[in-house]
């Protein structure tokens, strides 16, 4: 895009050129907007990243992951899903969503006429909150951890600059916005976070543990207000789907 405005510009002072008796001009200013590159957002996020892998701000947290898990997807995202922590399958894999609750999430994307590797994806949390031994499942993040990592989910959504942001479950809305509520309180309305409108939905998990037809559908509905928000086409078939 910038060579391009550049020959452009060249090209109409040659013309310029020929066809008048005055010689061209052009500011300092304008030759230094011209020559204005914009920062490569992947670029931005590397040491964003490379603080992420080496954090020790929660060594109990540190010791017992596998790995951190950063974030994924595309780094120009106009849209960003958010969730709360690392479970066991991101922990080994390194990325955000890849298990039972990830696939269904994946599955609403591809369905709102996104594939995964266009919108981006990352948690508050970027450790696996750690658990007893021999139990298992989850632990939900405490406040003070969310406290603790939140400053990179924050650098992460000021250099992507998405145009809609959806928090998933209430662990989520807390540790971005610092508040919680009921998702029957939160959920199916526009919220905002430093300017950026943000969408509150259930989690992916809640859904694979409450299969009703009517709580799928909320979240469908909650996706169609985020696909008319960023102005994308809505078919027929989409306004009618359910989960």
């Amino acid at each position: 895009m910038q060579e391009t405005a550049l020959d452009f510009v060249i090209a109409a002072l040659q013309k310029i050129r020929q066809t008048s008796d005055r010689l061209p001009r052009a500011s300092r200013l304008s030759i230094e907007r011209l020559q204005f590159v914009a920062p490569n957002k992947v670029d931005l996020l590397a040491p964003v990243r490379e603080r992420v892998r080496i954090c020790t701000k929660c060594p109990h947290l540190a010791s017992s992951r596998t790995q951190t898990v950063f974030g994924v997807g595309n780094p120009d995202a106009e849209l960003m899903f958010i969730g709360e922590a690392p479970g066991a399958d991101e922990d080994k894999q390194g990325e955000p969503f890849v298990g039972r609750a990830g696939q269904l999430l994946t599955r609403i994307i591809e369905t709102m006429g996104f594939t995964r590797g266009e919108v981006y994806i990352a948690n508050i949390l970027k450790c696996r909150p750690d658990t007893p031994p021999g139990s298992f499942g989850n632990r939900t993040p405490t406040p003070l951890e969310m406290q603790t990592c939140r400053p990179y989910l924050i650098e992460q959504i000021e250099i992507i600059q998405p145009k809609v942001l959806v928090a998933l479950g209430a662990v989520a809305v807390e540790g971005l916005l610092g508040s919680r509520g009921t998702m029957r309180q939160l959920r199916g309305r526009w919220h905002s976070y430093s300017g950026t409108p943000l969408m509150i939905t259930y989690h992916p998990a809640y859904l694979l543990r409450n299969q009703t037809p009517s709580e799928k559908r909320k979240v469908w509905e909650d996706m169609l207000q985020v696909l008319e928000r960023l102005e994308r086409p809505i078919t027929e078939r989409q306004r009618n789907y359910f989960l």
